[in-house]
């Protein structure tokens, strides 16, 4: 889990600054991975080759609006339900949050590696030091090291 601290004017024209939380777990990413024809990482380079803006900004609105939830103050719960989204894609912080990622491939990748849970970035992290040559792992490394 990261959170995204935003300043932002709210609809009565107050500056807020506030941090929004964004998590997937190991078994949304691997649904996510799994929804798409060919796979998410298949699905991501048809779009960004193609440079299909509706597919490249449809992206990014599904992966904020998944992703975001509300930390329970113990720490034990990450709440996420469409109610939950549908208020945080109510506010400006979303509509800036959502600009920035769609329009920034940087920033969009580093979201999304961000995204990406502990165990299975260091399976991602291995494939990519195993095999350097593949193509997908160098397209990876040239759009993050960018």
């Amino acid at each position: 889990m990261f959170f995204i601290e935003k300043t932002y004017t709210d609809f009565n024209g107050n500056q807020r600054t506030e941090k929004f939380y964004f998590n997937l777990t190991t078994a949304e990413c691997v649904e996510m991975m799994v929804s798409k024809a060919g796979g998410l990482d298949d699905y991501m380079e048809r779009i960004i080759e193609s440079n299909n803006m509706a597919e490249i900004v449809a992206l990014v609105k599904e992966l904020l609006l998944r992703a975001y939830g509300e930390k329970s103050p113990d720490g034990r719960e990450f709440m996420k339900s469409k109610e939950i989204s549908d208020r945080f894609a109510a506010t400006n912080a979303y509509s800036d949050i959502y600009m920035e990622l769609s329009y920034d491939a940087k920033k969009c990748a580093d979201f999304f590696n961000r995204l990406i849970p502990d165990d299975l970035r260091q399976r991602v992290d291995q494939y990519m030091k195993d095999h350097p040559e593949d193509e997908k792992v160098k397209q990876l490394k040239a759009v993050t090291e960018e």
